[in-house]
């Protein structure tokens, strides 16, 4: 008798091959890391200060022409803090919630950048922070110096 046998009466050896199954596993983990979303989701920083309402501005605000971003300069003097938008003084918090809402209104997809002084305590930088996440606008960043 020969030794030549139908394949279908081969025995089989029991062995699986794996490297399909590892090349599917790889295949996936790439893609979900392809996928994956790696953005820290931002929210409202809570705050406990109080805003004080006795500034009146009768005066509508109209934002800057040509904006690409919007800087907030927080500062704080002899007077207290001060804050510029974009170069534009603003005197009270009230007058700056206002500019900001007038961004908002034109393009609220616009960044935001609060570049804080050192010396501006960190509540009022939060403020500032709130203030324009409150009114609708989605990138709100500090700024960092690159030391």
């Amino acid at each position: 008798m020969s030794s030549w046998r139908h394949p279908r009466f081969r025995q089989q050896s029991g062995e699986l091959s794996m490297t399909a199954m590892i090349d599917v596993v790889f295949l996936l983990l790439i893609f979900f890391v392809c996928t994956a979303s790696f953005q820290v989701v931002e929210f409202v920083l809570p705050s406990n200060l109080l805003v004080s309402s006795n500034a009146s501005v009768d005066v509508p605000i109209e934002p800057p022409d040509d904006l690409e971003r919007i800087v907030v300069e927080v500062a704080t003097g002899e007077s207290g803090v001060t804050w510029r938008v974009n170069d534009l003084p603003c005197a009270s918090r009230g007058e700056l919630a206002e500019l900001l809402s007038a961004v908002a209104s034109v393009d609220a997809s616009l960044p935001v950048v609060v570049d804080c002084q050192d010396a501006v305590p960190l509540g009022e930088a939060i403020t500032v922070y709130d203030t324009a996440r409150s009114l609708g606008l989605a990138k709100v960043q500090f700024a960092a110096d690159a030391e």
